[in-house]
């Protein structure tokens, strides 16, 4: 059935971003440490971070209409 595959796809997508946003906050965190002087590192993944949540809640929204 056409509308259940695409539910499901879209919440594969959901999944996709919610794990590309954890993986991205994860990368700020570590360049983020005192011993590394790449803050612009950080800052730039946290950024990347926030970005891939907000697609995913986006698509949660788009669902839930």
């Amino acid at each position: 059935n056409y509308y259940q595959d695409s539910e499901a796809a879209i919440n594969h997508q959901i999944n996709l971003e919610l794990y590309a946003s954890y993986v991205y906050l994860s990368m700020s965190y570590y360049f983020d440490q005192d011993d590394l002087a790449l803050k612009n590192f950080a800052k730039y993944f946290l950024h990347k971070s926030h970005e891939e949540r907000e697609h995913a809640e986006k698509l949660m929204k788009a669902q839930n209409q």
